[in-house]
């Protein structure tokens, strides 16, 4: 049988690059790409696109019919700092998506199902290097308590009812394609941004919070390389840990000035600085490693050279 994806969520930060990919991977034709608006971007001109609500059961039902869809990716939510401003609609969209999903799986309707879960299940009890897959998780954002009941969800449906449901934790995520979506992590976009067009930054964080990253390419990758893997191989059925670096907004800074060493850093913490201090600063991700061979290809070094190439390309050639 033909592997034929629905990607919920498709336009957000990692919709627009996981679209592109799984459509050069499983062929156009077998990728439904989908949100709640129709946007004028290469998600919705490079292939099948259809509006759809996450929230709405039936539809989801209808597509999942109408192209005997497999597979679906669920990229929608709300954002860390954008469900803080709106935590009732974040719990909502968050937990009901989920189970719109899920109930499909299990009433045999599709296959396989990847949920991104996100370091924001993590909260401050929760010891910060290092952080173990297993551990304590008592978040404190709205964002991090519907991530932390998705994980459950997904394991009791996986052990009840079968349903083949792969999820990873993602750290922040960097990209040169997509604006930042809400997240605390979202600075270290923004300040490559900054460094071409104005020479200077003011991060929403202080100078040493040092947070997990990944580069968008290597986030792609993992979403991927879990849900290629077979089912012996995926042990865990609530939320992978995942890493590839750590770093500071200090020390990103200092990456930056070896390619415009006039751009200065100023610091203005705001509500994320609480949000931050929350999360672990790096993450132990050795049982995805051993489990279905995920590795990363890029440190801070590589992206930020690759950041800067296609920024320059891409956005301000």
């Amino acid at each position: 049988m033909n592997t034929k994806i629905l990607i919920i969520g498709a336009c957000g930060q990692i919709g627009t690059e996981l679209t592109a990919k799984l459509r050069s991977t499983y062929g156009v034709e077998n990728v439904v790409a989908s949100d709640i608006r129709k946007l004028e971007n290469d998600v919705v001109n490079n292939g099948i696109f259809e509006v759809i609500n996450a929230l709405d059961y039936n539809q989801i039902e209808h597509l999942i019919e109408q192209y005997e869809i497999t597979d679906v990716y669920l990229m929608a939510a709300l954002l860390s700092a954008t469900a803080e401003k709106n935590p009732a609609f974040a719990w909502d969209l968050n937990m009901n998506s989920l189970f719109h999903v899920l109930n499909l799986a299990k009433a045999g309707k599709i296959k396989k199902i990847f949920w991104p879960s996100s370091i924001a299940v993590f909260g401050p009890t929760t010891p910060r290097e290092n952080t173990p897959q297993y551990t304590v998780m008592e978040p404190s954002t709205v964002y991090g308590i519907s991530k932390q009941a998705g994980e459950r969800w997904c394991e009791y449906y996986n052990k009840q009812y079968g349903v083949d449901v792969r999820s990873i934790r993602y750290p922040g995520l960097i990209s040169w394609a997509t604006e930042p979506g809400g997240g605390t992590t979202d600075y270290a976009v923004d300040i490559y941004h900054k460094a071409i067009t104005e020479g200077s930054f003011t991060s929403f964080l202080s100078e040493k919070t040092a947070l997990p990253m990944m580069y968008m390419d290597d986030a792609i990758k993992a979403t991927i390389g879990i849900m290629k893997a077979s089912s012996e191989q995926i042990k865990i059925r609530s939320s992978y840990n995942l890493s590839a670096m750590s770093f500071t907004p200090e020390q990103i800074t200092e990456e930056i000035k070896k390619y415009y060493p006039d751009f200065t850093i100023g610091y203005a913490p705001d509500f994320r600085q609480k949000i931050a201090d929350s999360w672990p600063a790096s993450i132990d991700d050795t049982l995805a490693r051993e489990d279905w061979n995920w590795s990363n290809d890029f440190d801070i070094k590589s992206m930020t050279a690759e950041m800067f190439k296609n920024l320059k390309e891409h956005i301000y050639n």
